[in-house]
């Protein structure tokens, strides 16, 4: 091999020993009596010391002519250093060289291979080979292989077979935009890359392997943002014979099982949320917990006193923002543009402050005496000191728009702290959500996902109003898994595409083998799937997942490194039996 040891693994006991070192050169430094080497490889960084009068002087010239990410290997002896490095793991010592071979010359690379680098995003993305070599994106991969290799051991622990499920798969009309694959072989037909394994796990749950995992590349054609990419990974799981609760309990012990294991603790017992309660109190269904702010409506206390915008809204609803009185006239001004941004979507903002003698100061005043005003707040439980913050329009859009406000403010104030986290499971969301525009009902999570079984005679009557046997897990805001338990019922199954508009020849054609399947006793059965991406960047203290993934994508869902998708030639097209004589402008 082309060397004894790695970059990291010198110490003080080493001293006196004769060691090859291969890597990188990270920088020299050349002093005229003595030139330093860095020496780096993905373990740590050794100094290599070439010294006038004691190493040969044809090897100092040598040295002198490498440059920045040359790859080198060194054969020396170990000496103790004089100037110790507290700093380096490999601080307390240094390489005096009897050789140094030039295994590969480089270029001036497009931007520093350093910690805190000065290549800008387009650039690391487009040489992504380069930026793997720092040691920020290492360490995300290496914190990725470590959940990924604590996830297999916990579930192999509890029984669980990690099984392979098809890539070239059938495309669905539910869901996201499919990616699809021509097949040459059958023309005009067309394969579809998984959203996720969700119908050949409910199969392997048919055929008896009553504990299935995988950690599983999934593909969605859809917009794209900082948490999503066209291709990503999920741990996709599914249990037979069991009930919501077991669900939950199993993958709880599992997320506590990746905070002791990579952060060191245990977060403990996760709280549960009703669907209802989280949009009641944080206006989402994936409420971040670190911190209070939960909604006080207002509709009692606010309505009926000559204020338009509050007389003629369905909701009025605020936050107190504890201690924030003193915030200034432009400090409330930019709250105000923040709720009037497009992607917020609020009209306007009301603000009140809780003075120190206790009396209320309102930005509506004139509307308002101090009577009602104390009303606001005993509803807020305010203090001297504290900032009320007041939406008021339709319900669910003012919800939403609050929700932003609150999170908005937990980040000015400070109080969205990325090593502070909190577990949350939601349930019982809606079954089913209407779409005025189609004027029909699609499946909150999928279309696979049970109902609870004493909501199952409204599947008739009040389909709206029927909950789900469903269970998402968030932490600080953030949806990190979901699942559900499963349809396990032929005419469950068939009455609840009926539901989604699908005619029994749709859903026949579309589903039939999994219909089918489950007149050859189907066992009860359920799962959920993690967001693998995701719950590193979070365990990273990261927003986005990009630097967790070895080679991603841009925003645009494409591979500057590699310039993909791209065009492939009319040969190929031909071949796939895809007509390549399309109109001008069409």
């Amino acid at each position: 091999m082309l060397r004894t040891h790695t970059c990291g693994d010198l110490r003080q006991e080493n001293v006196g020993q004769t060691v090859t070192l291969s890597g990188w050169v990270q920088r020299t430094r050349d002093m005229n009596a003595v030139l330093y080497l860095d020496l780096r490889d993905r373990y740590g960084i050794t100094q290599v010391v070439f010294e006038q009068g004691v190493e040969a002087e044809a090897l100092r010239e040598q040295a002198r002519e490498l440059g920045r990410e040359f790859v080198v290997t060194v054969t020396g002896r170990v000496a103790e250093r004089y100037s110790k490095n507290a700093n380096l793991p490999t601080g307390d010592i240094e390489i005096r060289p009897e050789t140094l071979t030039v295994l590969n010359p480089a270029k001036l690379p497009p931007f520093l291979i350093e910690d805190n680098t000065d290549g800008g995003d387009e650039a690391r993305m487009k040489y992504r080979y380069l930026d793997l070599r720092r040691n920020p994106v290492r360490r995300n991969l290496e914190l990725r292989h470590r959940l990924a290799q604590s996830v297999r051991r916990y579930l192999d622990e509890q029984g669980f077979l990690e099984v392979e499920t098809p890539v070239l798969i059938k495309s669905t009309p539910e869901g996201a935009r499919d990616f699809v694959v021509p097949s040459r072989m059958n023309p005009g037909q067309f394969y579809a890359l998984p959203q996720s394994p969700q119908t050949f796990k409910q199969l392997l749950m048919v055929s008896g392997f009553d504990r299935y995992f995988q950690i599983v590349k999934c593909f969605r054609d859809e917009d794209l943002r900082a948490d999503r990419q066209p291709e990503f990974t999920q741990i996709d799981c599914e249990m037979a014979f069991v009930e919501q609760e077991d669900i939950l309990q199993t993958f709880e012990g599992m997320t506590r099982e990746l905070f002791k294991q990579v952060k060191g603790f245990d977060p403990g017992e996760f709280p549960r949320m009703t669907y209802a309660d989280a949009m009641r109190l944080y206006g989402s269904d994936k409420p971040d917990t670190r911190f209070a702010m939960q909604f006080v409506e207002l509709n009692d206390v606010a309505k009926g006193q000559g204020f338009p915008v509050f007389d003629n809204a369905e909701l009025v609803v605020g936050i107190n923002a504890s201690t924030c009185a003193t915030f200034t006239r432009k400090q409330l001004d930019e709250l105000t543009d923040f709720v009037k941004r497009p992607q917020v979507g609020a009209t306007g903002l009301v603000y009140a402050r809780v003075e120190q003698d206790g009396n209320v100061k309102s930005s509506v005043d004139k509307f308002y005496g101090p009577e009602a005003l104390q009303q606001w707040k005993a509803a807020f439980d305010a203090q001297p000191g504290d900032l009320l913050l007041i939406l008021a329009g339709p319900a669910d859009k003012t919800r939403k728009a609050l929700n932003e406000l609150r999170l908005e403010m937990g980040q000015r104030l400070g109080l969205r702290n990325k090593e502070d986290f909190r577990p949350l499971w939601v349930v019982d969301f809606p079954l089913l959500e209407f779409n005025e525009e189609e004027g029909r009902y699609f499946a909150m999570h999928h279309p696979f996902t049970s109902p609870k079984p004493e909501d199952i005679p409204l599947l008739d009557s009040k389909p709206g109003e029927v909950r789900a046997n469903a269970y998402d897990l968030v932490i600080n805001g953030t949806e990190i898994g979901g699942g559900s338990i499963r349809i396990h019922d032929r005419a469950v199954q068939a009455r609840m595409f009926e539901l989604l508009g699908f005619s029994p020849e749709e859903a026949e054609a579309q589903f039939g083998f999994l219909l089918n399947a489950f007149e050859y006793g189907a066992p009860p059965h359920g799962g959920i799937a993690f967001g693998f991406d995701r719950l590193c960047s979070m365990f990273g203290g990261a927003d986005s997942i990009r630097d967790f993934i070895a080679f991603p994508k841009n925003n645009s869902g494409r591979d500057v490194m590699i310039d993909s998708p791209a065009e492939i030639s009319p040969a190929q097209l031909k071949e796939l039996s895809i007509d390549t004589k399309v109109e001008a402008g069409k």
